[in-house]
C-alpha cells in the first residue's frame, strides 16, 4: 500500500514559497502527497489538494467548520504522516488528527516562529503560549527553526514526543549567489543604476511588523552624507502607500524605489551593496538568508530571527531597538568601505551553507525517516537534493 502524507497550512502559497522541494522528495520516495490549505493554486508534486478556507484569526467561527472538514479528510484518507505549518494550520490540523494519531498517524508541526518569545507582549504570551503548549501533547515532532524557540520549547517542557531544530526552510544557493563585478556593473546599467550608487535592498510585505518606515527614516538621516544611497523596497501590502507618503514627507521620494511584487529577487540581490531589515518579529527570515547567500552584509533590527543569522560586526550589524540614528550610522559605515562590505558579505555567504536546501533537506529527511525507518522502504532515509 502506498504511504500518504498530508501537508496543511493556512494558505497554499506557503507551500509554493517554501516546501515544494520536500514534497518532491516524498514523491521520489513513492509517497502520495496531499495538501490542505486555503487557495486554488496548482502545486506540483501534489496528488490531491483540498481547498479549505482556513482563517488566520483564531477568533473566526469559520475555522470551526474547517476543523470538521479537515477531520473528515484525515479520517477518510488514513494518512501515515501529517506535517502542518503556520499557526492556524498547526492548530486545526493537530486538533483534527487526534483520533488518527491513536491509529498510528505521525503528526509533525513546524513552528515558523512562536508569537510568544523574548520581548513579546504580555498579551501574546497570555494568548499563544497556553495554546502551543497544550497542542504539543498532540504532536509527535515539534520542529523549530531557531535556537530561541527550540530552547523555549525544551525548557518549558512542551509535551511533543520529540523536539527538533532545523535550519529554516532552506535556500537555493544555486539560484541565490554572487555575480562577478563586470556582470554586476552591466546588470546595474541595464536597470538604470550606476556603479557608484549605494543600493540597499529589503524584500517584505508592507505591514506593521516589517516596519519599512524605520528604513525610510534612516535613509533621510544619511541623505547629505551618502547622497548616492538608494533604498529598494520589494513587496506589496496595506502600508505601502503610507510609506510612499513618508518618503515624500522626508524628502527622499527619489531615493526610495517601490519595486512591487517581484519574481526576480535572485537577480536583483547580487547587484546591491547591503541588505537591510527592519521587522519587529521574525522566526528565521528567508529574505535575509537569500541576501546572505548572494554575499551581502546585513543591517537588521534586533529580534531572534535576525540575531540567529547575523553576528554583530561580523557579517553585518544588529541594531537594538528601533534606533533610527544607529541604523543610519551603520548605513554610512558600510557605504564608505567596499572592503568592509566584501569582508562581511563573504562571512554571510559562508554562514549560509548550513541553511541551504540540501542541508535542510538532510535534516528533514532524518526526522521523517525516524518514524518510518523500519517499514522496509530503504530510500526513505536518503536525500540527494537533486530537484534543486
Amino acid at each position: 500500500m502506498t504511504n500518504k502524507i498530508l501537508f496543511c497550512a493556512t494558505m497554499d502559497y506557503h507551500f509554493k514559497a517554501f516546501h515544494l522541494p520536500y514534497m518532491s522528495w516524498f514523491k521520489e520516495q513513492g509517497w502520495e502527497v496531499h495538501v490542505a490549505a486555503n487557495g486554488q493554486m496548482e502545486l506540483p508534486y501534489v496528488d490531491k489538494k483540498f481547498d479549505i478556507p482556513i482563517q488566520r484569526s483564531p477568533f473566526k467561527l469559520q475555522n470551526l467548520e474547517v476543523y470538521y472538514r479537515l477531520k473528515t479528510i484525515i479520517d477518510d484518507n488514513q494518512y501515515d504522516m501529517i506535517h502542518c505549518h503556520t499557526p492556524m494550520g498547526g492548530v486545526l490540523a493537530r486538533l483534527a488528527a487526534r483520533k488518527a494519531r491513536k491509529r498510528g498517524t505521525k503528526v509533525l508541526y513546524t513552528a515558523h516562529g512562536f508569537h510568544f518569545c523574548q520581548g513579546a507582549s504580555y498579551i501574546n504570551w497570555l494568548m499563544y503560549y497556553p495554546i502551543e503548549k497544550m497542542l504539543s501533547r498532540y504532536t509527535d515532532c515539534l520542529i523549530t527553526i531557531n535556537n530561541e524557540d527550540y530552547n523555549l520549547a525544551v525548557n518549558h517542557r512542551f509535551g511533543a514526543d520529540r523536539i527538533d531544530l532545523v535550519h529554516g526552510v532552506g535556500v537555493s544557493t544555486e539560484r541565490f549567489k554572487p555575480v562577478g563585478e563586470q556582470e554586476r556593473i552591466l546588470s546595474r546599467k541595464r536597470l538604470g543604476y550606476t556603479p557608484d550608487e549605494f543600493l540597499m535592498f529589503y524584500a517584505a510585505e508592507f505591514n506593521k511588523n516589517k516596519n519599512q518606515q524605520l528604513l525610510i527614516h534612516a535613509l533621510a538621516l544619511i541623505q547629505d552624507q551618502v547622497p548616492h544611497a538608494r533604498l529598494l523596497l520589494a513587496g506589496e501590502g496595506t502600508l505601502q502607500e503610507k510609506c510612499r507618503e513618508l518618503a515624500a514627507e522626508l524628502g527622499v521620494a527619489e531615493k526610495v524605489e517601490f519595486l512591487g511584487y517581484r519574481k526576480d529577487i535572485s537577480l536583483l540581490l547580487p547587484l546591491c551593496d547591503v541588505a537591510v531589515a527592519s521587522s519587529l518579529r521574525e522566526g528565521l527570515p528567508v529574505n535575509i538568508m537569500e541576501a546572505m547567500a548572494c554575499g551581502l552584509p546585513v543591517i537588521a533590527s534586533a529580534n531572534r530571527g535576525h540575531s540567529e543569522l547575523i553576528e554583530d560586526a561580523v557579517n553585518g550589524y544588529i541594531v537594538n531597538g528601533q534606533n533610527r540614528g544607529e541604523f543610519a550610522a551603520r548605513m554610512v559605515e558600510l557605504s564608505k568601505s567596499r572592503d568592509l562590505c566584501a569582508k562581511m558579505g563573504m562571512e554571510s555567504m559562508n554562514r549560509m551553507r548550513q541553511y541551504s536546501i540540501t542541508q535542510v533537506g538532510l535534516e528533514l529527511a532524518g526526522i521523517y525517516s525516524h518514524y518510518f525507518s523500519g517499514d522496509g522502504n530503504e530510500t526513505k532515509s536518503k536525500y540527494s537534493g537533486a530537484y534543486i
